[in-house]
C-alpha cells in the first residue's frame, strides 16, 4: 500500500463525501506479491467494482468469461466458445436495435492486452492504478465535472452502454470520462443506485486533479451558501447586493 495512494484516497472520499470508497484498476502481467486471486464468480466484469470496496485481489480472463462485452472493452483473451458466445450476444443486441454492427467501432477498447486486471480500494492497491472509478451522485459529479474542464480544457465525455468502456476510454485517453452506466451494470452493481454514475480518472493525473477537487469542493460548499442566502433575500423582497449577499452568508437560515 502506497501512503500517498492511501492520502488521496481520503481526500477525494471527505471533499466528494462519497459513500464508496475510489476504486483502483491497473493491468498488469505479473501479479504483484501478496495480491490474492479473485474467489468466486460474476456474472459481468463490471461487479468487480463493488467486490473491490472490500480488498485488493487479482483476476484473468477466465474470471470474467461470463461477460462478453467486457472481455471485448478490456482486451482480454478469449477462448473460442467465449468468442461465440460474444457473437451471440451481440446477435441479440443488434435484434433488439442495442448494439448496432455500426456501433461497435465506436466502443472503446483498452488498446493493450495484460494478463490480469487488479481491483482495490485505492487507499490499498499495492501498485500505481491505470484508472480509478469514484459511484458519484450528481452533486459529486458537478465538481469532478468541473475539474475536468478546468485541467483538461473540456468536458469529460458522457458515456452510455456499455458502463465497462470507461476503463479503456480514460485509460487510453489519459482524460478523465463520465458514464452514465447501462442496464447490465445497473443490474450487476447495488453500488450503482439510480441516482448515481460513475467517474473515471486516468492513475497518472490522479494527484493533480484531486488537488483540483479539494479546492473546487470548498468553493462549492462556500458558493452554495452564497446562492442560498441571495435566494432567501430575493424571496423576502430584497434587492441585494452581491457585497450584501456575501455578508448575508453568515446570518441563520
Amino acid at each position: 500500500m502506497s501512503a500517498e495512494r492511501a492520502a488521496l484516497a481520503e481526500v477525494l472520499t471527505e471533499s466528494l463525501n462519497l459513500l464508496e470508497p475510489p476504486i483502483g484498476v491497473a493491468f498488469v502481467d505479473v501479479v504483484p506479491a501478496g495480491v490474492p486471486r479473485f474467489a468466486g464468480r460474476v456474472a459481468a466484469g463490471c461487479r468487480f467494482w463493488q467486490e473491490a470496496a472490500s480488498g485488493v485481489f487479482a483476476t484473468d480472463a477466465a474470471d470474467h468469461d461470463l461477460c462478453a462485452i467486457g472481455t471485448f472493452t478490456h482486451n482480454l483473451a478469449g477462448t473460442p466458445a467465449h468468442e461465440s458466445e460474444r457473437g451471440e450476444a451481440l446477435k441479440i443486441f443488434a435484434d433488439l436495435g442495442y448494439v448496432r454492427p455500426e456501433d461497435l467501432p465506436l466502443i472503446p477498447v483498452l488498446k493493450r492486452r495484460a494478463q490480469h486486471v487488479i481491483y482495490g480500494p485505492l487507499a490499498r492497491l499495492p501498485i500505481e492504478p491505470d484508472v480509478v472509478l469514484m459511484f458519484a451522485r450528481p452533486d459529486q459529479t458537478l465538481i469532478l465535472s468541473e475539474a475536468s474542464q478546468q485541467m483538461e480544457g473540456g468536458l469529460p465525455p458522457a458515456m452510455g452502454r456499455p458502463a465497462c468502456a470507461i476503463v479503456p476510454q480514460a485509460a487510453n485517453s489519459g482524460r478523465t470520462a463520465l458514464s452514465l452506466g447501462c442496464c447490465g451494470a445497473r443490474a450487476y452493481l447495488d453500488a450503482f443506485a439510480p441516482d448515481t454514475a460513475l467517474y473515471a480518472v486516468p492513475g497518472a493525473r490522479l494527484e493533480a486533479f484531486t488537488a483540483r477537487v479539494v479546492a473546487l469542493a470548498r468553493a462549492n460548499t462556500v458558493l452554495t451558501a452564497f446562492h442560498k442566502a441571495r435566494r432567501r433575500d430575493v424571496e423576502a423582497g430584497r434587492n441585494p447586493t452581491i457585497k450584501e449577499s456575501l455578508a448575508a452568508m453568515s446570518r441563520p437560515g
